[in-house]
């Protein structure tokens, strides 16, 4: 591409990641090389578009392992685990050859200040022309989504987790 550039898609409602897995699997139908970065998400229970994607040539995923659904982690330890992860995926992006990277969860991770919001506008600012950049997730900040070129905030209406129902495997996960 000559000109990447930058999507964000957050809002309370269901789908913001659905929404960039879907934009993930055109681009490897299309030939392009992928990159996968997930923040604040658990490895176990393993995620549906996880056990698909491990295994399909194109996609490169990084996974920060920690993620805060279901449980109260050590704080700092999903902090580390964050800037960890952020930093491998800034290594691997100067290192060339993609075309997309999804960025799964990092406005949460800044909301919840496990990643520094400066680190990642200057990040923003200096990223390499030709790469596309998706980033997920609730409470984007303002700063953010200035820099987009894209914004779709997912509204919730109804949810049946508010019913009760909780996260149903192949279906939320």
């Amino acid at each position: 591409m000559q000109q990447g550039l930058i999507q964000v898609y957050t809002g309370e409602g269901k789908g913001k990641t659905t929404a960039a897995v879907g934009l993930l699997v055109r681009a490897l139908g299309q030939g392009l090389k992928v990159l996968l970065v997930r923040f604040l998400k658990p490895t176990e229970p393993p995620s549906g578009e996880i056990a698909f994607l491990q295994n399909v040539a194109g996609v490169e995923i990084l996974t920060s392992g920690l993620g805060i659904i279901g449980g109260q982690p050590d704080r700092e330890a999903v902090a580390r685990s964050v800037r960890e992860t952020f930093a491998a995926a800034r290594r691997r992006i100067a290192a060339g050859g993609l075309d997309l990277v999804v960025l799964d969860e990092v406005n949460n991770a800044v909301h919840r200040g496990y990643l520094p919001l400066d680190e990642v506008l200057d990040w923003l600012d200096a990223r390499p022309a030709g790469v596309e950049l998706v980033l997920t997730g609730r409470q984007a900040p303002a700063e953010i989504l200035a820099r987009a070129h894209l914004v779709t905030r997912m509204e919730k209406l109804k949810h049946p987790y508010d019913a009760g129902v909780p996260a149903r495997r192949g279906i939320e996960y």
